[in-house]
């Protein structure tokens, strides 16, 4: 049987963990986004091979679709967007963090916060990219079973369909406020 801990973090806390992304982050324009990807890679699969709480993982698991995100040349993220992303990985590019990572069962749980915070602050652009990801894959078959020689299916292709599919169904269509449009 296991136990359930939750743990509310209240404005004071919010913006205690926003003042250490942004301190590494923004402040760092001398850290190319390559570097940062690459060591957000390598500190999931070092958590991958440690003996982290399975909690943390399940939230640390979310650094690979937000390193995808800015490194997909089908996804082409805007510059603007790229560069959120590219803050919330900086403090990953650093390894100097909270609570060092070897500390047994909870050197990752400070990354894990942080991932956490990122991808509640990304999450429209994180499920737009999901969206993308499986529409790629079926796209792809799809083409494929149809006959086509295709290799790439793009961002454009996906929002293309999106507004074909708003067009063709407009009982999907729905205001801000979430209510159907007439």
């Amino acid at each position: 049987m296991g136990i359930k801990f939750e743990f509310e973090l209240d404005e004071q806390d919010l913006r205690y963990f926003q003042n250490i992304i942004e301190s590494k982050g923004p402040s760092r324009p001398d850290i190319d986004l390559e570097d940062i990807v690459s060591a957000t890679r390598e500190l999931l699969e070092r958590a991958r091979r440690s003996d982290a709480p399975r909690f943390i993982m399940a939230m640390l698991e979310q650094l690979g679709p937000l390193a995808d995100m800015v490194t997909d040349g089908d996804w082409r993220l805007p510059q603007e967007d790229v560069e959120r992303v590219r803050a919330a990985l900086a403090y990953f590019s650093d390894p100097e963090d909270l609570i060092p990572d070897d500390v047994p069962a909870f050197g990752y749980l400070d990354d894990a916060v942080i991932v956490e915070l990122a991808c509640r602050a990304l999450r429209p652009e994180l499920e737009a990219y999901r969206d993308f990801c499986s529409f790629r894959t079926d796209e792809l078959t799809r083409r494929r079973e149809g006959g086509e020689d295709v290799v790439v299916v793009s961002r454009k292709d996906w929002l293309e369909a999106k507004r074909i599919e708003l067009q063709e169904n407009p009982h999907a269509r729905r205001n801000f406020f979430g209510h159907k449009k007439d």
